[in-house]
């Protein structure tokens, strides 16, 4: 039964029927461009496989007539027939270019999270630092590294022998850590700005670049000022106004800025490793940017928005935080906790535990249109959105609210990297 269906003279009986179609379309749009000559033969042609093929002729009287067909379709067929491989290919990868930008713009977009101002939830870049030279990862660790979670190596040593200290501002800071941009390049072709941090050995500065949006504060207090206890940015801010206020600082001119240098009270000697630490790649996401034509963004939900008409941000950006207002609701923080319409904020595991300040979660901070004792209610046609991260997050508390065609979607699965958080978003 299964042989009959695969026979030779099935399959030769549809590749005659395609052939046929091919030269009527031929003959369609080439018919203005034939002579009487030329016109007559392929008719003669199409019309003789076509006879053969009504009169059920075997598969070698089929096979014959194709190619007498063929041999005239390479004669008339112009810019339609032959076809090289070169075309086809071109063909074959715009119609899959089409298939893909449809399904990103309509379906599913790729996203990745570039800050931490939704951590734990949803992880930016991160550094993992090596205090010991023996910690180190190999030349097939870091491969391997590189596969799993995008981690990029950086390794400073020291170009003399002093304490490590750490400048403090200046004009183009992130964070606390004094910084300037430069220009490079990613993957060494694409022409892209990083931040570049100096840090002094004694009066020797050792400089290394990093992705614009990683947090080198947090790589500081890691590598330099940790007890153990997991990166907060107001912790390392009272470190560093402890140190000031303690006097435990330099002066030093650093890029053509006069500058506060904080004390490690770490010594190193030329050569050795003054700082070796990994930038991890932030999680990277496919949105969801169906199903809110159909249902109404929910309060909880992972938020994917887009920046261009939030006037208090200024760039044309996508972010991602957490949907914590509709139209009329009126969003208020007390005590760490967040309020909707008078009542504890529901609707996502990210509210409860930054209510009761568990694990990596420290709470709701009074701050911008939060500070202490005000409210914000939400407008027409408009949400208000949050950081998991309080602490650290540049959210609606700063620049107010996002407009509603502006919504792109919800975070849908966490695709890379291989981590515990891999699987479907939070």
């Amino acid at each position: 039964m299964f042989g009959f269906f695969d026979s030779p003279e099935r399959k030769m009986r549809e590749n005659a029927a395609n052939w046929l179609q091919f030269a009527d379309k031929i003959h369609h749009y080439q018919r203005d461009k034939l002579t009487a000559a030329q016109a007559q033969e392929l008719r003669q042609k199409t019309d003789d496989l076509r006879l053969r093929l009504k009169q059920r002729a075997d598969a070698g009287r089929l096979k014959q007539g194709i190619e007498v067909l063929e041999g005239v379709l390479r004669q008339v067929g112009g810019a339609f027939y032959p076809k090289s491989a070169v075309v086809e290919n071109v063909e074959f990868f715009l119609m899959a270019l089409i298939i893909v930008l449809g399904i990103r713009t309509y379906f599913l977009q790729p996203f990745k999270i570039p800050t931490n101002s939704m951590w734990p939830s949803y992880y930016g870049m991160t550094p993992q630092v090596f205090k010991q030279r023996a910690d180190e990862p190999g030349v097939l660790s870091m491969a391997a590294r590189f596969m799993a979670f995008l981690a990029r190596p950086h390794r400073l040593d020291a170009p003399a022998s002093g304490e490590v200290l750490v400048p403090i501002g200046g004009a183009e800071n992130r964070g606390l850590v004094h910084c300037r941009i430069v220009d490079g390049h990613s993957w060494l072709i694409f022409p892209t700005k990083f931040r570049e941090y100096t840090l002094l050995v004694g009066d020797e500065p050792v400089a290394v670049r990093v992705p614009m949006d990683f947090d080198f504060d947090w790589l500081i207090a890691d590598a330099f000022f940790s007890r153990g206890e997991s990166y907060s940015r107001e912790t390392f801010l009272s470190e560093i106004n402890r140190k000031i206020g303690a006097g435990d600082v330099e002066i030093h001119v650093v890029d053509g800025e006069t500058l506060r240098c904080i004390r490690t009270g770490r010594r190193v000697e030329a050569g050795e490793r003054v700082l070796a630490f990994d930038v991890l790649a932030g999680d990277l996401l496919v949105v969801d940017r169906l199903s809110y034509h159909f249902v109404r963004p929910q309060v909880g939900d992972g938020f994917v928005f887009h920046t261009r008409n939030i006037p208090g941000i200024g760039e044309d950006q996508y972010y991602v935080k957490r949907l914590v207002g509709r139209p009329g609701d009126t969003l208020e923080i007390k005590n760490y906790r967040l309020y909707r319409d008078d009542q504890p904020i529901t609707g996502a595991t990210a509210f409860e535990k930054n209510a009761r300040r568990e694990g990596d979660y420290a709470g709701y901070r009074n701050i911008g249109g939060l500070a202490s004792g005000q409210t914000m209610t939400v407008p027409p046609h408009s949400f208000l959105a949050l950081g998991d991260n309080s602490a650290s997050s540049a959210d609606g508390r700063y620049w107010g609210f996002v407009p509603e065609k502006e919504v792109v979607g919800r975070p849908l699965f966490i695709y890379y990297p291989f981590t515990r958080r891999w699987g479907l978003a939070r």
